[in-house]
């Protein structure tokens, strides 16, 4: 099986590869992919390729959706695999995409054991062996080094869910510690709450601390848009995102004089 996909992907990317100029352009709408090296953008093009033709895109409520939205989303998309490599996006085939923010409905117990239904205004979701699903509108916001992309938000959540349910704990590289992780998470998860109780200005979204999941998604989001900002504020939390999405955006950055 290893082998066919392998060989079928090779025919995709000699066939289908997004050409030059296409490329060039996508590359220059997204500011968080500068200073990515030769070798970086040849291979990110070919995971994005890839993601093309492996994900069935679905739109929404009579959403239009075109050639180069599908190529803006799949190029963000692929981004915090670019070093782990696409498999680590298997396991589900479909991105749903909606024209703006959508209504999911919502239940929970509570303490005392009574059900609380509600809905709830959402720009993302994504669904352990499910789908992918985004706002459109969204997305044109995303990428835009401007601190927000729903898309690393979503994929960070598909990565999360690899060992179980969403927990801000991925599985972890065998050369990072778990102690490690959880150390640096926990601190500044709590740190953050503690800022929002005050009042502290902060660069980070308030949804983060919803739940430790939220966090890292959030958190993954800004490693890439912001980089210099998560350093500045949390560089355990940083490194530890380093090491995870095998990347440093920082270093990208300052190298293309954005840093």
């Amino acid at each position: 099986m290893w082998l066919l996909t392998r060989l079928r992907n090779r025919k995709i990317l000699r066939n289908h590869l997004l050409a030059t100029p296409l490329w060039e352009e996508i590359l220059a709408s997204h500011p968080i992919l500068a200073g990515l090296n030769d070798e970086e953008a040849h291979r990110l093009r070919e995971l994005t390729t890839l993601f093309l033709h492996h994900k069935i895109f679905e739109p929404a409520q009579g959403l239009l959706l075109t050639e180069p939205m599908r190529e803006r989303i799949a190029v963000q998309c692929c981004l915090p695999v670019l070093n782990l490599g696409l498999d680590w996006l298997d396991g589900w085939r479909t991105v749903i995409v909606y024209p703006g923010e959508f209504i999911r409905p919502r239940e929970q117990f509570d303490a005392i054991g009574v059900m609380h239904q509600w809905d709830e205004i959402v720009s993302g979701e994504a669904w352990r062996l499910g789908p992918i699903i985004l706002s459109w509108a969204d997305m044109e916001a995303s990428g835009l080094g401007e601190g927000y992309n729903v898309a690393i938000h979503e994929i960070a959540h598909k990565l999360d869910q690899l060992n179980g349910e969403v927990d801000g704990f991925p599985p972890l590289h065998r050369t990072m510690r778990a102690r490690s992780w959880t150390s640096a998470f926990e601190a500044a998860f709590e740190d953050f709450k503690q800022r929002l109780e005050t009042g502290a200005a902060s660069f980070i979204d308030p949804y983060a601390a919803e739940e430790p999941g939220e966090f890292f998604a959030v958190l993954s989001e800004l490693f890439f848009e912001w980089p210099d900002r998560v350093m500045a504020q949390y560089p355990d939390v940083y490194r530890q995102l380093a090491a995870f999405y095998r990347q440093d955006p920082l270093a990208r950055f300052m190298a293309a004089g954005q840093g």
